[in-house]
């Protein structure tokens, strides 16, 4: 009996596939279409069936029965491709439809820039507020297993995953002076890293270009990295600097020593090259990188792909100017003698260039009476209000309270395409879910909004052939999964959860443009989160499955 048993075993069984029994009875059954999986293997044909929440088969299934059945002749079947560094932890308790994202194939985002949604008191609602009362929310949580039942309650299109921010835990307990925490603040610090980590967080983040977290010394990283990592977290960062003056070459060293210190893997958030006297050094960063990872460095790295980058208008302001927070902010750049000082080392950055003036854009505004310049460069809102442009951008800052969203033209495509064609870097959009309609829809934002994942596999895969197509794939779907942990996504394969996106490679592209931002892609025709559809035929279905993923250390 035994010998006939194991002779009935079918090859596709030994392969982790599907015989496709004629008996068995599937909730969708996706048939014909080009599987492309996730591992980076070329894509074969093959039929993808699931049942609940999950992938049960992949194989020759025409002959089984199905509620729903999809044609995916002439289209590509992959895993849903995940977002490794999103910012919709807010946003997404806004408009929970995600739309932006859905409609470019995202099926999960990881979020938690060095600011993340927990924990969260009394002084961080308050930095929070203007953001609050526009949009009409409120922060009930105070660690992150409260945002998750918020999360939950909410609903959501899409599984949200996230870090928590070292400048999180900073301005919870330190506030937002510019000091290094005592002893006993840094070991409060490090227990509220424990707790996040305890309650799903999938490691500890920074973000260290923005102030409060520019305040923060490496040793303080080390540390916060050291909590994560007791419960298998991982360190990730929006390093120190992105170019300026062969200062990246310090950043990435130091994110290498506090991985090294803490014992943990290390991520670069949206690896880049900013600046126009620092185009092509791409390589140079590339060497650098795998050099740390000879030397057993496991870093790693993720990027958009745009040659502009976006954050806030007061990020060009230098760190020391924002400590005490936003008030503090608004307070020096009122204040003339203040204001002088801030002209003068942003006259004396950028190499002695400046302020690039012609390559900001604004994006969105906070103050209504300013509406006006959304999608105008900061020059043109010298030119409108006739002042120098340092004081334009000081009296803007002033006007929208320090709220204005700007897009930066920095980096050059030559060094986006080297760094996109290493095989340890995955894809970022960097940006909250939008849509075109609802309280999202405003402004002009960053088009990766819209379009970053269809764009790297049509223009950069398909059209311009930096990548093939299974490696594009792999590098937003198993590459991001397998980095932070999170399990039983990432690949088509039974077993695994059944985030699903069927797609047309002839035809998937961005739409949205620097111009007109609010347009969803092209080319995606069914997505799938936890076995059900979300996205169809360029609508969303009304289903809201997704779920909050947990990090290595939830429930220890």
């Amino acid at each position: 009996m035994k010998k006939i048993a194991i002779a009935s075993i079918c090859i596709a069984g030994l392969l982790g596939l599907s015989c496709g029994h004629s008996n068995d009875r599937y909730d969708v059954l996706i048939l014909n279409g080009r599987i492309v999986d996730g591992t980076g293997d070329p894509w074969y044909y093959g039929d993808v069936g699931i049942r609940g929440d999950k992938i049960v088969a992949i194989g020759k299934l025409a002959s089984a029965s199905a509620t729903r059945r999809i044609d995916a002749s002439g289209k590509i079947v992959s895993p849903g491709f995940i977002d490794m560094l999103g910012q919709s932890g807010m946003s997404i308790l806004v408009d929970n439809r995600a739309m932006s994202k859905i409609s470019q194939g995202v099926t999960t985002e990881v979020t938690g820039e060095g600011g993340s949604v927990a924990p969260v008191n009394d002084r961080i609602r308050t930095e929070m507020a203007p953001y609050l009362e526009k949009y009409k929310l409120t922060v009930n949580w105070d660690d992150f297993e409260g945002y998750w039942r918020r999360f939950s309650s909410n609903k959501s299109a899409i599984n949200l995953a996230s870090f928590v921010g070292a400048t999180q835990v900073r301005a919870y307990v330190v506030g937002y002076d510019e000091r290094d925490p005592s002893p006993q603040e840094l070991d409060q610090m490090k227990e509220l890293v424990r707790d996040a980590m305890k309650q799903g967080a999938l490691g500890v983040s920074s973000s260290l270009i923005y102030a409060p977290a520019t305040y923060a010394k490496t040793q303080e990283l080390i540390e916060l990295a050291k909590a994560a990592a007791e419960y298998g977290g991982m360190y990730i960062s929006h390093i120190r600097d992105e170019g300026d003056e062969g200062k990246e070459a310090e950043a990435i060293y130091e994110a290498a020593d506090i991985a090294r210190a803490a014992h943990c893997s290390v991520e670069i958030w949206h690896l880049k090259v900013a600046g126009y006297e620092n185009w092509g050094k791409m390589p140079d960063v590339v060497r650098q990188i795998e050099s740390l990872r000879r030397e057993g460095i496991d870093m790693t790295a993720d990027l958009y792909p745009y040659i502009a980058s976006s954050n806030s208008l007061d990020a060009t302001v230098p760190g020391w100017a924002h400590a005490g927070g936003r008030a503090k902010l608004l307070e020096r750049l009122a204040d003339k003698e203040t204001r002088e000082k801030i002209r003068a080392e942003l006259t004396g950055s950028h190499a002695g260039l400046g302020v690039n003036f012609e390559g900001i854009l604004i994006a969105q505004t906070f103050n209504p009476q300013l509406k006006e310049f959304e999608g105008k460069r900061l020059n043109e809102v010298a030119k409108a209000w006739n002042e120098d442009p340092y004081d334009a951008l000081f009296d803007f800052i002033l006007k929208d309270s320090s709220r204005t969203g700007k897009i930066t033209f920095s980096m050059s495509e030559q060094d986006l395409r080297f760094a996109m064609g290493q095989n340890w870097v995955s894809f970022c959009s960097d940006a909250n879910a939008r849509a075109t309609d609802g309280p999202l829809s405003e402004g002009k934002p960053h088009p990766r909004a819209y379009g970053a994942f269809v764009r790297a596999i049509g223009k950069y895969a398909r059209d311009e052939k930096i990548l093939t197509l299974e490696e594009a794939v792999r590098k937003m779907t198993s590459q991001p999964a397998t980095r932070v942990g999170l399990k039983e996504r990432g690949i088509l394969k039974p077993g695994f959860y059944a985030d699903v996106v069927v797609f047309d490679p002839e035809t998937i592209a961005d739409k949205a443009t620097f111009e007109q931002p609010h347009q969803y892609a092209a080319g995606v025709e069914n997505v799938f989160v936890n076995g059900q559809e979300v996205w169809e035929g360029g609508k969303w279905t009304g289903n809201l499955p997704g779920k909050p993923l947990m990090g290595p250390g939830y429930g220890r």
